[in-house]
């Protein structure tokens, strides 16, 4: 199996993965968090900690920080928001802020992610359109945060919702392609 399919096969797991997280971590934020505040806040920490991990062993797995940029400055600004999201709880207005703010950020580091990544392996419409449009809602969120309304665990559920299906769609893209290049012969 030559580097290429290693890596493809790796981002298909890590995108799976994600997907996954993301649906249980919505489950949760919908079921249980929606009636303990506790447990909305423990929520809304390890939101942004798990990006930054998920990142960090991303880029390992990738090259390294220095060669993954917008992956390496992502689980810097992720560790700094989930300390954020502590400080500013409990009140719900400012977490979403900072959620909004880092919704932006995050979202067009994970779109140079994937253009970057488009040019490698293709396959990654989604993540870049899951990016921008990561970025757009965090544009709504911190308009939100202005209101008020006190938001709760569930104004950034849908959020979570659609990084889940957008990590879902780019692990079944990826495994076609992986599919495809077995079939034609390139792997």
């Amino acid at each position: 199996m030559n580097t290429q399919t290693t890596n493809e096969s790796w981002l298909k797991k890590y995108y799976f993965t994600r997907a996954a997280f993301s649906f249980a971590w919505l489950g949760a934020a919908v079921s249980v968090a929606a009636h303990s505040p506790n447990i909305a806040a423990v929520l809304l920490v390890c939101y942004p900690l798990w990006d930054a991990l998920a990142n960090l062993v991303d880029a390992q797995r990738s090259g390294g920080l220095a060669a993954n940029r917008p992956q390496a400055l992502n689980v810097f600004v992720s560790l700094a928001v989930a300390a954020a999201i502590w400080i500013a709880l409990p009140n719900m207005n400012h977490v979403l802020g900072v959620f909004g703010f880092w919704a932006i950020l995050s979202g067009l580091l994970q779109l140079g992610a994937g253009l970057r990544r488009r040019k490698q392996y293709g396959a990654q419409w989604a993540m870049m359109l899951s990016g921008a449009q990561s970025a757009l809602a965090g544009a709504v969120f911190v308009f939100q945060a202005q209101a008020p309304a006190v938001p709760s665990i569930a104004t950034v559920a849908g959020y979570a919702g659609f990084g889940a299906f957008y990590f879902l769609v780019s692990a079944i893209s990826t495994s076609i392609t992986i599919r495809r290049k077995r079939a034609a012969g390139v792997v």
